[in-house]
């Protein structure tokens, strides 16, 4: 089974989770509610809660949330009931603990709440006072506020300044508090709009949490040259050790020569790190293996800050790119009908993090050359060579100010090889052939000038236009290859998403990782990570 990258699934949502919020209905207060009706005796007012914000500032931006709240139950309490602290609460203090301790994350610890909280639900004899509850009360509402709003939303990120274009999502933290209270606190997260791969992350981040804990990272040397099968070394051990403490192989041995055990383990590494699997035991699979657990932790937590800016799973078709992965990922209903090796934008080039409609098909194009690269390469080559636009199949159609318009013939050398795919956008980024196809057998494959190159693009065609029995393997085939250009309107247009993701869990359930070849990953973590002065 090839992996793939479940992570993806349901982005399809995000343009209709942004875009389609009806006009918001005024909260109604459910008089329905009362002492009479209620299985909960205890009822505040808005008075109280008013004064509570006013006292503590600590939720005061959540005011308009906590009247939303509370106002649509009638003002009864949420977190206790006649016969003390309910079950919803300890539940949701279990998950604050978890969170604190898995997540890194002392902001989710408020000591006032957990001394209280503590005398309701441990001490034999509970606080008696009525101020105690009411307290309680509404820290732990305003506590699960700031829980939801940043695990479920994400940081108050600017996620622009981070490269990302892609529009984050928007929940109603007062809804998943309405939910995870009539649930009793149990599974919170299936509340909220989670993308389903943050909990798969989320527990190899507790693993990776207890190796920082518990094993000694110790820089494996570098090996002089290549160990292969039957091969002797003295980093041998520490090898099959690291190997098998990352889960890549089911057990160890103290022998230190490269046998078939070690040469599966390291490929089942090799393919997680996106490196070349072949199970040969080279320097960079060891720089990878010295990588410390705890920058591992950062980079699990920048990507799962980013899944908390992508909606939950559901059935849809649509296209990814994840460009760390340099691959393009095609699901139809939710599931992956194939995957492709791409080629991305270098790091002076990148390509840009975004969402669009692919549209159109466009058959032998011409490619209409950008002013930048007419300037810094045409120019200079057409002032070396006079024969340079004909020996490039260009031809000029005019002139910007001195600057030529350039635009390359359809022919087997077009640089955007036999077939383009559009998704219209302002960063005039789009999926297209190429005549270098050498360059797919490259591990690292960011060489563009910021476009997206398709391994298989005639496969890509065939799958767009497969409802259409005119289009078959050969005419699309006959079309790549014609002389003149031939656009095509989809039927329906679908979805692109151009992400970027360094952490993510296959279908295998492995963990898998990718360098962070833009840098957004170390921005991310200067946003979330602020370093003590």
């Amino acid at each position: 089974m090839k992996t793939r990258v479940l992570l993806f699934i349901g982005l399809t949502l995000i343009m209709w989770a942004c875009n389609n919020h009806p006009q918001k209905k005024p909260v109604v207060r459910d008089t329905t509610i009362n002492l009479r009706t209620s299985f909960n005796n205890l009822f505040l007012d808005s008075v109280q809660l008013h004064t509570f914000l006013s006292a503590d500032t600590t939720y005061q931006k959540y005011e308009a949330q906590y009247i939303e709240f509370y106002k649509q139950r009638n003002y009864e309490f949420a977190w206790f009931d006649s016969t003390g602290i309910a079950e919803q609460a300890r539940n949701f203090v279990n998950l604050l603990d978890n969170t604190v301790s898995t997540m890194q994350d002392s902001s989710m610890y408020n000591q006032k709440l957990h001394k209280l909280y503590s005398a309701f639900a441990g001490d034999s004899t509970p606080v008696k006072k009525v101020n105690d509850i009411l307290e309680t009360e509404l820290l732990l509402t305003g506590q699960f506020f700031d829980y939801a709003s940043k695990f479920y939303k994400g940081s108050d990120i600017d996620a622009a300044t981070l490269g990302w274009y892609i529009p984050r999502k928007k929940i109603s933290i007062t809804a998943v508090l309405d939910s995870v209270i009539h649930a009793k606190g149990k599974e919170a997260d299936k509340y909220a709009n989670l993308h389903p791969q943050y909990k798969q992350i989320e527990t190899f981040l507790s693993q990776y949490v207890q190796l920082e804990k518990n094993e000694k990272w110790d820089s494996i040397p570098l090996p002089k040259k290549s160990l292969k099968k039957g091969d002797s070394s003295d980093i041998v051990m520490q090898i099959k050790h690291r190997l098998f403490v990352l889960g890549d192989m089911a057990a160890e041995d103290s022998t230190a020569i490269v046998d078939s055990t070690l040469v599966n383990g390291a490929k089942s590494f090799q393919r997680r790190m996106g490196l070349g699997v072949d199970g040969v035991i080279g320097a960079k699979m060891v720089q990878e293996l010295n990588i410390l657990p705890s920058t591992r932790v950062k980079q699990m937590l920048v990507n799962l800050e980013r899944l908390r800016w992508l909606p939950g799973g559901r059935d849809s078709n649509y296209v990814v790119v994840n460009i760390p992965e340099y691959k393009l990922h095609v699901y139809e209903n939710g599931e992956q009908a194939f995957e492709m090796n791409v080629i991305v934008g270098t790091a002076a080039n990148s390509t840009v993090i975004f969402n669009g409609n692919l549209r159109y098909i466009v058959f032998a194009p011409y490619w209409n050359v950008p002013e930048s690269i007419v300037k810094n390469e045409i120019m200079p080559g057409i002032a070396r060579n006079s024969n340079y636009i004909a020996s490039h199949n260009m031809e000029i159609t005019g002139y910007s100010g001195k600057v030529p318009i350039v635009r390359q013939k359809p022919g087997p050398g077009n640089s955007l090889g036999k077939v383009k795919f559009l998704f219209p956008n302002s960063y005039n980024i789009y999926l297209h052939d190429t005549p270098n196809h050498d360059l797919f057998t490259s591990s690292s494959r960011n060489f563009s000038h910021g476009c997206i190159r398709l391994s298989e693009p005639a496969k890509m065609a065939e799958y767009l236009l497969r409802n259409d029995p005119k289009w078959t393997a050969d005419s699309i085939a006959k079309s790549m290859d014609l002389k003149k250009e031939k656009w095509i309107t989809l039927d329906k247009t679908v979805p692109v998403y151009i992400l970027y993701l360094t952490a993510w869990v296959d279908d295998n359930g492995k963990l898998n990782f990718r360098k962070d070849i833009y840098g957004h990953d170390k921005k991310m973590l200067d946003k979330l990570f602020v370093k003590a002065n």
